[in-house]
């Protein structure tokens, strides 16, 4: 989340009169993330998040995220409530932008998750998966291992202003990923944004999970190995280690609901490797390429590094939660 369109007063009462959600009483602009702008806006019928669509999203993803969090909503599972509008329609325009309105999910983020919140998060994560089995909607993962490449070329003369030798790092760790990626292991619908900003707990329970705006079709043990990258690694970046007692609560809780097979076992170090990579490449990225005026907080690419470099050591799947 994050605010790059300023929206008015008279921007959002027109807009809300699209809609049957009552009249506005306060609204304001959501700093954390980098993707798209989000407002909290509060009605007499509710509180709402208004999402304004810039980026990487493309219009024609649209109704794959509307879908997916209609089909997740319906089944229980705690994610925001997609609004139509007056025509019956998720998606709305809004200052030339493709717009849409969700529930607003009650709890907070918790900065500093322990192993219980974990391991909760692993069995949400793996009714995830089991809901969305049967959803015909499909939306490849853009920001997977072909597109890094891409990116990279993209920040390569800029990347010393991160680190001395970040463009060395990247090739080399770059040509062993694209070789050893894994094919044909169990896919399907996955989050693949799964960070402690985008879970949300009320007493210590989970009890949202929002941003359905990098989902996509790839391997579930790589949404596993996003996890493990977000979710389990603490300190300063500094000192940042690895919590094995976090990923074994996570991978537990995960099995409890869907078991992993063997290949996939095989393959978590070189995804964990490969999920580093990315959020590494794409916060290298946005750093680099920071937009004016924007109300947005900018994570640290050196934090992805550091894990890189942990994954580098792992020898195999043992080392992450046995």
């Amino acid at each position: 989340m994050a605010v790059y369109t300023k929206l008015s007063d008279k921007n959002l009462n027109e807009f809300f009169l699209k809609y049957n959600l009552g009249k506005i009483l306060s609204y304001k602009g959501i700093k954390e993330g980098i993707e798209n702008t989000n407002y909290f806006v509060e009605t007499n019928k509710g509180k709402f998040i208004l999402t304004v669509y810039e980026k990487r999203v493309e219009e024609k993803d649209l109704p794959f995220f509307m879908g997916l969090m209609r089909n997740l909503f319906d089944s229980n599972f705690p994610s925001p409530e997609p609004i139509i509008n007056k025509n019956g329609n998720y998606i709305s325009d809004i200052s030339g932008k493709k717009a849409a309105v969700v529930s607003f999910l009650e709890g907070s983020v918790k900065k500093n998750l322990d192993a219980g919140n974990c391991n909760e998060i692993g069995i949400k994560t793996a009714k995830l998966h089991l809901i969305t089995k049967k959803l015909s909607l499909k939306r490849e993962n853009k920001l997977s291992v072909n597109s890094w490449r891409k990116i990279y070329t993209k920040v390569q003369k800029d990347c010393s202003k991160i680190h001395p030798d970040l463009s060395n790092i990247v090739e080399k760790n770059l040509d062993e990923i694209e070789n050893k990626w894994p094919k044909n292991i169990p896919s399907g619908i996955i989050h693949a944004d799964l960070f402690p900003d985008n879970l949300f707990f009320k007493n210590n329970k989970l009890s949202g999970i929002i941003d359905f705006y990098f989902s996509c079709y790839d391997f579930y043990a790589f949404e596993i190995a996003i996890c493990l990258n977000a979710l389990c690694f603490e300190g300063k970046r500094e000192n940042l280690s690895f919590n094995v007692t976090k990923a074994k609560k996570f991978i537990d809780g995960y099995s409890s609901i869907r078991k992993l097979s063997e290949i996939e076992k095989q393959s978590l170090k070189i995804l964990c490797q490969g999920a580093a990579m990315r959020f590494l490449l794409t916060r290298v990225f946005d750093y680099l390429n920071l937009t004016e005026g924007a109300l947005v907080k900018i994570k640290d690419p050196i934090e992805y590094l550091k894990r890189l470099e942990f994954h580098n050591s792992v020898k195999n799947h043992q080392d992450y939660f046995f």
